[in-house]
């Protein structure tokens, strides 16, 4: 059986004649928090929709749980949670009627959601507000609470695309203190963030600007190969590396512009 959770080779998604993710390639280990950065536009969010089976790649691949997106989506979808940047709750349900509802959608046994209840409310910190109207929580109980409904399956991957927006720095601390729990339990995180210095946290980052995959490793090894203090840093040199690049003539290869 292969170390790695996520496996990908030459994804690449076009819409028409533009190149939204182009011919990217990695891999992430088991039980590994991933971080995958890149600005608004990179085509990190696109990546995230391959990987979970949402969006059909124009080509190459990419084997998420053991099976390929390309011809297994569905199968792709049981083995993996996700948490959009919108959290993915109804705001006018109860905590109890999202969690329930969620827990149908991944297919579970009412049995099963009763056994996982107790888990999700008291990672969440939501024992005695279990009948709370989802749209009066605070920011950081509704994005705990986001993420049990996203585990509620207990898959083996969890996806989580820039799940920390909007809150205040305590509930983002705490968050992580979160991932990380789910990473020593095996539970393969891939995320995405804005926050550069949450990126510290991960074991792992890759950098992501224009579809283009542009650096790799660990937050350390990033900034001692760049003789740099910060990860921002690093970013920032990176993107102006990059498109410096761009507008050197006959820096592109052939077959680019």
């Amino acid at each position: 059986m292969s170390g790695f959770s996520i496996e990908v080779s030459g994804l690449t998604k076009k819409f028409g004649a533009f190149v939204a993710v182009n011919s990217v390639s990695f891999q992430v280990a088991r039980g590994e928090i991933f971080g995958f950065l890149g600005a608004n536009g990179a085509g990190k969010s696109t990546t995230i929709r391959m990987l979970c089976g949402l969006l059909n790649p124009t080509s190459g691949d990419a084997i998420v749980g053991g099976f390929s997106v390309r011809t297994q989506p569905e199968k792709v979808k049981e083995r993996i949670g996700y948490m959009s940047q919108k959290f993915s709750l109804y705001d006018d349900l109860t905590v109890v009627e999202n969690i329930r509802f969620f827990g149908g959608i991944y297919g579970l046994a009412r049995n099963l959601v009763r056994t996982r209840l107790p888990w999700i409310l008291e990672m969440a910190g939501l024992r005695g507000r279990e009948h709370s109207l989802t749209g009066e929580l605070a920011g950081g109980w509704k994005q705990r609470l986001a993420l049990g409904c996203a585990l509620i399956h207990e898959p083996e991957i969890v996806f989580l695309d820039e799940p920390t927006g909007g809150v205040d720095p305590v509930s983002r601390r705490r968050f992580w203190d979160l991932i990380y729990d789910l990473s020593v339990r095996g539970v393969t995180v891939f995320v995405t963030t804005h926050y550069l210095d949450e990126a510290e946290y991960c074991h792992r980052i890759m950098l992501m600007h224009a579809g283009e995959i542009i650096a790799g490793g660990s937050p350390r090894d990033l900034k001692d190969q760049h003789g740099l203090a910060t990860l921002e840093d690093v970013f920032i040199h990176l993107i102006e590396e990059k498109v410096q690049d761009e507008r050197t003539p006959g820096a592109k290869s052939e077959g680019g512009r």
